[in-house]
């Protein structure tokens, strides 16, 4: 029997070896030095930490808000309830195929954020282009013969005359709706006074260029080759003056832009329906070499502005002005008029005081009525080629609000 007793308690003890290894006994050692429970705190209060945060963050992540939405495309109009953040994201979701040279109003990358939002989709039709004796065909529906081309890939200057008429030519595939023709012109070198500058030209002759580019030949002037003589590409036409010292400068012409006020588009939002650029003005003075002073003598386009033609929409968009400004300041400054916490920003709407004073006003804006306050806000947003968008993008994106105020 006491042999018996001697094998269960060895049995025993090898068990409580098994169920209780060395790193467990190792750990028991660890638990008993003096740090162990302040380390043990601050992991505890660690995981603690970043689960909190955790879910502060999804909690606070702003829900997208749903708006209806027109879309108008092939002849009808489609009024949808969506989340989507942009024009382009909706109609990826609605499966509404776009075809080459198909033309989407606003522009696909526009924040949709309003109720009653509009959505264009103007479907493309067959268009001729001829060029000198290029002929090609193409499908586009942009509005203006010069944004055809461009569409299509084909380079025009600003010099270039693009115009557009009715087509009655037929072909295997359907009718072409349009041609645009496109007349070129002249590439030539105009050196005036020793400055060589590269510019085009649609006249005949040299005097007709100088005519075309408002060159007036002033006393002691002359221009070679004689102005009888025809144009030719890559001509060198030579504006000279003796016995003086001459200097040139150059100066841009700013883009002109035409805004189109157009009733299928919602209030705020904007589509360019053709791309403009700059012209390039080159300037000539006369040097007292004595005195140093400067006479003009020339200016000269040597590359005339393109129009940028801007569609602005006009539809009036669901909403309340009270709650837009509600939502306006509570993101901006927690609703607080009189908020003035030192950073150079001041009441609700965090003026600055420059753009206060650009609104004529005067005084802090904190220290305004809240209607005068109100009153400014709509004012500087109206003004604004963005609205919020522009102005605040951060409040825009998170509270959803239209880029423009409602006029209710």
């Amino acid at each position: 029997m006491r042999r018996k007793l001697q094998k269960i308690n060895l049995r025993f003890m090898r068990y409580r070896r098994v169920r209780f290894p060395r790193h467990v006994r190792k750990f028991k050692l660890m638990s008993r030095h003096p740090y162990a429970g302040i380390v043990g705190t601050f992991a505890v209060l660690l995981i603690a930490t970043g689960i909190i945060v955790l879910v502060r963050n999804n909690f606070d992540k702003p829900k997208s808000s749903a708006y209806v939405v027109i879309v108008s495309h092939d002849g009808a109009h489609q009024t949808v309830p969506s989340r989507e953040p942009t024009v382009g994201a909706l109609i990826h979701k609605l499966r509404i195929r776009i075809n080459p040279g198909d033309v989407i109003e606003p522009a696909q990358t526009t924040h949709i954020n309003s109720d009653d939002f509009r959505v264009n989709i103007y479907r493309a039709t067959p268009v001729a282009i001829t060029d000198g004796t290029n002929q090609s065909r193409t499908f586009s529906a942009a509005t203006t013969p010069r944004a055809i081309v461009q569409q299509s890939g084909i380079t025009v200057y600003p010099e270039d005359l693009v115009t557009t008429a009715p087509s009655n030519q037929f072909t295997g595939g359907g009718a072409i709706a349009e041609t645009v023709a496109i007349k070129r012109s002249v590439p030539i070198s105009l050196i005036v006074y020793g400055a060589p500058t590269v510019s085009r030209s649609h006249s005949d002759t040299v005097g007709g260029m100088l005519k075309e580019k408002n060159i007036i030949l002033r006393n002691g002037d002359t221009v070679q080759p004689t102005s009888e003589t025809p144009i030719t590409p890559n001509q060198q036409i030579f504006i000279l003056h003796k016995g003086t010292e001459i200097v040139t400068a150059t100066q841009s012409i700013p883009e002109p832009v035409q805004t189109i006020s157009d009733s299928t588009l919602s209030a705020g939002t904007k589509a360019i329906r053709q791309q403009g650029s700059a012209g390039v003005l080159l300037i000539t003075y006369q040097v007292d070499t004595k005195t140093g002073a400067k006479t003009q003598l020339q200016s000269v386009q040597i590359q005339p502005p393109v129009t940028q033609i801007v569609a602005v929409g006009t539809a009036p968009v669901s909403g309340n002005l009270a709650s837009w400004l509600s939502a306006l300041r509570k993101c901006e400054s927690g609703g607080n008029y009189q908020d003035n916490t030192g950073n150079g920003y001041y009441g609700a709407y965090q003026f600055s005081l420059g753009t206060w004073s650009r609104l004529g006003l005067s005084g802090l804006p904190s220290s305004s009525p809240p209607s005068v306050q109100d009153q400014a806000i709509v004012q500087n947003t109206n003004r604004s080629s963005g609205g919020i968008a522009s102005q605040n993008p951060g409040c825009y994106y998170k509270t959803g609000i239209s880029a423009y105020p409602p006029s209710n």
